[in-house]
């Protein structure tokens, strides 16, 4: 729960001087220049240095509230897509092969034994499954610090690779209920007000999904305000090891680039985990679920892209990186004016 150090205040005056120096008219870059004055006040340095080492992580789990009509897809797709991200023939898979990104995905909760998969993709589950949120607790608290120590440890490994941006990903057959459960938890919203259709459902689909995350508000009353509380009631593991990933990325000074609805959830968290931990967030892409704007309004974040995107995996946000590595580029590459200027 300790507060995490902003990036450096020093470093960001010097990207905004060198970018309003910068030999192109005033304010013409956009986001794009002050994405790359974000991006050097991270690294600590300006000009920043390129970002070559991008790292994609997928928390993969299921979800007990999967059972009840809150999805248009079985959750037999969550370990069937868990072989397809290992083959890497996924959505992310083909983002991730084209813009130059690692991806990694982790079994913290599928309700599968993946047989045949290496061992180190399930090297940090912490159960199978989760509790029916409008029901029962998702986790114990106990899990629920085991999850978060997992998301730790992952990002030490992922930064000792070499990572200079993170991305969390996300598969799991019904996430976007917990995940809009845990938004509307922390933000004091009702359920009608943050749910939105996920995968696909209909009209009768989506007025249960409704229920289902009031009825898990309800049941989880005050206890929502303490962040591992909140995440023991509303969440799963792989919602909390994806949000103590982002909490240590933060507190170890790395980047994070922000997918959809589920990504953006794990990130509220995070910042309530970890106070300052919004600062090292990016926001890669609008997702279409309502719940994903409030949460980001909440973090003072701005998405990069706005394309309709909702198929999670950490794909909006792989989408993204080409802007971060030309925001880059902008702010290291184009000559200063008063360098090409005579006398």
């Amino acid at each position: 729960m300790s507060a995490v150090q902003p990036p450096s205040a020093a470093v960001r005056a010097q990207a905004a001087e060198r970018l309003a120096g910068l030999a192109t008219p005033a304010g013409a870059l956009g986001r794009l220049g002050e994405l790359g004055v974000w991006v050097s006040a991270t690294q600590g340095i300006c000009p920043p240095e390129p970002i070559d080492n991008v790292r994609a992580v997928i928390f993969a789990g299921d979800h007990g509230v999967a059972d009840h009509g809150v999805s248009a897809y079985p959750k037999a797709v969550t370990p069937a897509m868990v072989f397809t991200f290992l083959m890497g023939k996924a959505g992310v898979s083909a983002l991730a092969a084209q813009h130059g990104v690692s991806v990694r995905v982790l079994d913290l909760a599928v309700e599968d034994d993946l047989d045949g998969v290496d061992p180190s993709v399930q090297a940090y589950k912490v159960r199978k499954g989760s509790g029916a949120i409008h029901l029962e607790d998702a986790l114990t608290r106990g899990e629920v610090e085991l999850a978060l120590a997992a998301g730790a440890a992952i990002a030490t490994e992922e930064i000792e690779a070499g990572a200079q941006l993170l991305i969390s990903g996300d598969m799991g057959i019904g996430n976007t209920t917990p995940s809009a459960a845990l938004i509307a938890a922390s933000l004091g919203l009702p359920a009608a007000e943050v749910t939105g259709t996920g995968t696909g459902v209909d009209d009768d689909g989506l007025a249960r999904k409704i229920d289902v995350v009031q009825r898990a508000l309800d049941r989880a009353g005050a206890r929502v305000d303490d962040p591992v509380e909140c995440l023991a009631a509303l969440g799963s593991a792989d919602l909390a090891a994806s949000a103590g990933f982002m909490a240590e990325a933060a507190r170890q000074g790395v980047p994070v680039l922000l997918d959809g609805l589920i990504s953006v959830a794990c990130a509220l968290m995070a910042d309530r985990i970890a106070p300052g931990a919004a600062a090292w967030f990016a926001a890669g892409h609008r997702s279409t679920e309502p719940a994903q704007a409030f949460a980001l309004e909440k973090l003072g974040l701005e998405p990069l892209l706005d394309v309709s995107m909702r198929l999670g995996e950490g794909s909006g946000a792989v989408a993204a990186v080409p802007l971060v590595r030309s925001s880059v580029a902008l702010l290291r590459d184009v000559a200063l004016l008063a360098d090409i200027l005579p006398g």
